[in-house]
């Protein structure tokens, strides 16, 4: 490593992001371009001295270096007096390196001097607060960084400028629901410049067996390395039986996206990813040189450039936004590969190749490290030894270990504890809705349920006799039926991965269960369930048909922070849908879900009778003391937005 390199760099590329945050505890993620020094400061309110300072302790920072000039570091403060509710809380860390910035031995710098982007206007540092009641929610899904839509983060530090200091204004915390980044989903530009990043940073190389590149830099310099991954990914040839199910004997890859020419394989890419959609630091420090590519993907790749700078304008804003609400994630499919553990068949055809086992393996690491820990670090004590010890091995010849990281990958897949729960008020319980599915004992190729037996019983125990909860699940709860049953259809031919078949109702026993739940005499009485995923917004009021007071039930779905369905197909479906599934019709009869009464509500601004709302953005969610809420809302990525209004039944 040499000095010179060091000194060329910022002492901090990525965050801080506020993540798990109570009175008691204090989480924050970032990446340092060499193991830093760290000092915390808080200050109450508005007061220009702090009121707690400290250089943290290494048992209150978690280091793991995945590059010879990246640097992770895991902050975990727990205070010596509690922190105070409902009041702004400035914080700022104080960063130093023997040499770091060129700036000479001890030398100290602060948020303001290595982040200014990270401070509000007339503010020389972040700041956030600690709620005792949860009054407003922000929430979203789908953040795609090459879509043409906006980034909903810059509309909600837009937000946090508008309410200034009236923290009655601002969102308790920020839920991200899922598809955090598009592992699977990746611009050319966007790859040029995880690419770039790669080398600037010197990321850890890994050797990749079972695949026709030997190793992750070999895979960055091969030909098809841009816009033709899918000729790199294993296909399924070997595999007869889902060959014959699915694909009627055409060659087809294991990842069957869409959009897979650029799929991330290696570890260091997904690592780069995630800095390079939470930081604009790391963007200054790449290089982007067109690839050479043939004219189409030229074409292609300049189209994508557009969209790509138009993201990275924003992301100043974007990380401010998360630098001053504390954030909890949790992933869904694109966060890893799209149709992540959708049949029984599909898991066995992934995991029982080395090279497909790995992919997901590596972005499963990388959403440990980047997104999952911060949620709640209790979870991953006994995963940290083996993370540092996979980061150790590479220390030397700039390679991972392939049996430390193979391993780690195989606890990592039958690792549990994804999910948790928040103990706010009301409760947040997050559920893990990709890795513990029920799958189909009738069919390995039909789609499996998103909870299995155990999971829901889990479930079930975390929630019984709470008063009001707060519930995260990636994919809706209550969706549009139309869409579920189109997707219905194509599981029946034995299709699901073409419409992506992944809903609560898909699987008999599943969805079963889970409304029992509801039905449960124990069940809390208010149930807000919050969910991303499709890439349209809408709001339904659920009642059970013979008990319409109790529970009572929200369904809130706000998608995507940077997506959006097609906009014509979508306004064919949602005309069709009310066609067919009106509550005079009998076809809800025949739904899994005939026992609840769903009542959508109308997005305001729109004709009467529209209910999905089909703009990037992010959703505002109020709520009373009791946890009902009382404002729905889906603000737009550039401007405006909606309000769900009331059924006039209980307007």
């Amino acid at each position: 490593m040499s000095e010179r390199s060091l000194q060329s760099l910022p002492p901090v590329l990525a965050g801080p992001i506020l993540r798990h945050t109570t009175f008691n505890r204090l989480t924050l993620w970032l990446v340092g371009s060499c193991s830093l020094t760290l000092r915390l400061r808080l200050y109450r309110g508005g007061a220009s001295e702090p009121w707690i300072e400290r250089v943290l302790a290494e048992k209150e920072v978690t280091r793991i270096r995945f590059g010879d000039y990246a640097c992770l570091h895991l902050i975990d403060v727990e205070p010596d007096d509690a922190l105070p509710a409902n009041t702004r809380i400035g914080y700022d860390l104080g960063v130093s390196n023997a040499q770091s910035s060129g700036q000479g031995d001890g030398a100290e710098s602060w948020i303001a001097e290595w982040a200014p982007h990270l401070c509000l206007p007339q503010a020389s540092r972040p700041d956030f607060v600690i709620k005792e009641r949860l009054d407003r929610l922000a929430h979203g899904s789908c953040r795609r960084p090459h879509s043409s839509a906006a980034d909903g983060l810059v509309r909600l530090d837009q937000s946090l400028q508008e309410v200034q200091n009236d923290i009655a204004k601002r969102p308790a915390l920020m839920l991200m629901t899922g598809d955090q980044i598009y592992a699977d989903d990746v611009a050319g530009p966007m790859l040029r410049a995880i690419h770039s990043l790669i080398d600037r940073l010197g990321l850890y190389e890994e050797v990749l067996a079972g695949s026709s590149v030997t190793d992750s830099k070999a895979l960055r310099e091969n030909p098809d390395t841009y816009f033709h991954r899918e000729k790199l990914l294993p296909d399924i040839r070997s595999n007869e039986a889902l060959l014959e199910r699915f694909f009627g004997g055409v060659r087809k890859p294991v990842f069957t996206t869409a959009s897979a020419h650029n799929h991330l394989i290696s570890l260091n890419e997904v690592l780069a990813m995630y800095l390079l959609v939470w930081s604009p630091v790391c963007w200054r420090l790449v290089t982007m040189e067109q690839p050479v590519l043939s004219a189409e993907d030229q074409q292609t790749y300049q189209q994508q450039q557009i969209d790509i700078d138009d993201f990275v304008a924003g992301l100043p804003r974007a990380s401010r936004a998360l630098a001053h609400l504390p954030t909890y994630m949790i992933f869904d499919d694109h966060d890893v590969t799209d149709d992540w553990n959708l049949s029984a068949l599909w898991e066995t055809t992934t995991y029982e190749h080395p090279f497909s086992r790995r992919i997901v393996g590596n972005a499963l690491i990388a959403y440990l490290l980047c997104q999952g820990w911060g949620n709640n670090p209790d979870a991953f004590v006994g995963i940290m030894p083996a993370l540092r010890e996979l980061a150790a091995s590479a220390e030397q010849g700039a390679v991972f270990d392939a049996v430390l990281q193979d391993q780690l990958i195989d606890n990592l897949l039958q690792f549990e504890h994804w999910h948790y729960n928040l103990q706010t008020s009301p409760r947040i319980v997050v559920l893990d809705t990709r890795t513990r599915r029920w799958r189909s004992e009738l069919n390995r190729a039909r789609p499996s349920g998103l909870l299995d037996w155990e999971a829901l019983t889990e479930f079930q125990q975390d929630i019984i006799d709470e008063k009001a909860v707060i519930v995260v699940s990636p994919a809706p709860i209550f969706g549009v039926k139309l869409i579920e049953a189109i997707q219905g259809v194509f599981t029946f031919f034995g299709k699901p991965l073409v419409v992506d078949a992944e809903n609560w109702m898909a699987h008999r026993g599943a969805a079963s269960v889970l409304l029992n739940i509801f039905r449960h005499s124990r069940t809390p009485g208010t149930f807000v369930i919050l969910s991303g995923d499709v890439h349209y917004s809408f709001a339904y009021d659920v009642r059970l048909r013979h008990r319409p007071d109790w529970p009572r039930i929200w369904q809130i779905t706000s998608s995507g922070i940077k997506n959006e369905f097609p906009h014509t197909l979508m306004e064919w479906l949602d005309r069709i849908n009310r066609w067919l599934y009106a509550p005079w019709s009998p076809l809800n009869w025949f739904t899994k879900r005939r026992r609840m009464r769903v009542t959508p509500r109308e997005p305001e601004g729109r004709d009467a009778g529209e209910r999905l709302w089909n703009n990037a953005g992010i959703g505002i969610v109020d709520l009373d003391e009791e946890g009902t809420p009382t404002n729905i809302e889906q603000r737009n990525s550039r401007s405006g937005g909606t309000r769900f209004l009331k059924p006039e039944s209980e307007s």
